[in-house]
């Protein structure tokens, strides 16, 4: 940790363990606040929206930022999505094709009805219509990275010269709004429905976490280690497979080519591979739902902890409307358009807490959703097959396509 021009810099292994600090901190919370743990908010989320706002009282009273070394983080990223591809079977991406596709149109359509969202109520502060792009489904449903990637060639080509702002903003105030609703959401479907998990699945490991029996029962050091080699192979084989692809010009995200190679491999290892070999593929084993579970707490924390709302507070008018519509839309498209068209079954609900993520905040807050959601009422395998290969594969695909479509249009 070091102190430079008002500036605190900390390290990965101190933003690590802080970021630890914070999940046990959102747990000790989500366990004395009955609302937080009735309606699924996890516990990364509560934890790392408290620390924020703390950090953001100190810069207030002290002048001094906190900046966190965050390379470490996106490490447990890519641990995270080779876990949900180890744990993807065949049958589950036979039967999730339907599915897939659907929440695939509806997603496409929505980025669209997100653009002129954020057009319309651009227009109302008579701001251009590039600004409403730039919260829309630019920093939206494209986070952080597709805003830092897109945001200087509408400063330059626009004349927005806070394009970079205003999307890091909306960006923020998105995944804080969807890591809020989709436990709602999904809590509100399966209430009102009565839906449960399919009865094959029930007994079955958590894709993220452990149930309660399953931490009775225990993980030995060996099942651990079993885990960890296994991901650390799928993460090599996607290391390889991202440079190959990046070769021939096209750019995908790490954890997306680890989470195909986890797929890949666990498909391709034969039935009696643990016979002749003495080693089990640890395929939804309670082993890596736990380093499913540690991964994603962490980084999510880590993300929510190392955000600096006050860079955020001169932009609040139209960026607070521009988001109040855009959350409206993506409440009514979920519950009115998604839920029915998905089956209206536990897994549609399961999609819906996800969607929210997807929508307003990225993966990992979708993932996070519906690892809530599914830790309370149950497991959903479905869930957690389509809704990353929609929203880390084919939206960046989709999103490069539409948001010079908008840019040239209006």
């Amino acid at each position: 940790m070091e102190l430079l021009d008002g500036i605190i810099r900390i390290d990965s292994f101190l933003a690590v363990t802080i970021g630890i600090v914070v999940l046990f901190v959102g747990k000790l919370l989500n366990t004395k606040i009955g609302f937080l743990r009735e309606f699924s908010i996890p516990e990364p989320v509560t934890g790392g929206l408290l620390f924020s706002v703390l950090f953001g009282l100190l810069y207030f009273a002290s002048g001094h930022a906190i900046e966190f070394e965050l390379r470490a983080r996106d490490i447990l990223l890519v641990y995270f999505f080779t876990t949900i591809g180890i744990n993807a079977s065949a049958r589950d991406l036979v039967t999730g094709g339907r599915p897939l596709l659907i929440l695939l149109v509806i997603t496409i359509a929505f980025m669209f009805a997100q653009n002129l969202t954020g057009i319309g109520v651009a227009s109302l502060f008579d701001l251009p219509a590039a600004v409403g792009v730039v919260g829309g489904s630019m920093s939206l449903i494209g986070g952080h990275g597709t805003t830092i990637a897109w945001a200087p060639s509408i400063a330059e080509n626009f004349g927005i010269s806070n394009a970079m702002e205003i999307g890091i903003a909306s960006a923020t105030f998105g995944l804080i709004l969807a890591s809020i609703m989709g436990g709602p959401i999904a809590k509100f479907l399966i209430t009102r429905h009565k839906l449960t998990p399919a009865p094959q699945v029930v007994e079955e490991v958590q894709d993220v976490g452990l149930t309660e029996k399953q931490r009775k029962d225990g993980v030995d050091h060996m099942d651990f280690l079993g885990a960890v080699l296994a991901i650390h192979i799928c993460i090599i084989i996607g290391y390889a497979l991202n440079k190959a692809i990046a070769e021939a010009g096209l750019m995908l995200p790490l954890f997306v080519t680890c989470l195909f190679a986890g797929i890949l491999i666990t498909n391709l290892v034969p039935k009696n591979f643990s016979k002749w070999s003495g080693v089990t593929w640890p395929t939804r084993t309670s082993a890596v739902a736990l380093i499913a579970d540690i991964s994603l707490g962490a980084f999510l924390a880590m993300s929510l902890m190392s955000m600096q709302l006050w860079t955020l507070i001169d932009l609040a008018g139209p960026i607070f409307t521009i988001l109040a519509a855009q959350f409206v839309l993506a409440v009514t498209v979920t519950i009115f358009i998604l839920f029915p068209l998905m089956g209206k079954n536990y897994d549609a609900a399961v999609v819906s807490a996800g969607f929210g993520g997807v929508t307003l905040g990225s993966t990992p807050t979708a993932m996070a959703n519906m690892a809530a959601v599914t830790q309370r009422f149950g497991p959903s395998h479905q869930a957690f097959i389509i809704v990353p290969l929609v929203s880390a594969f084919f939206i960046d695909l989709t999103n490069a396509l539409v948001i010079p479509f908008f840019l040239r249009t209006f």
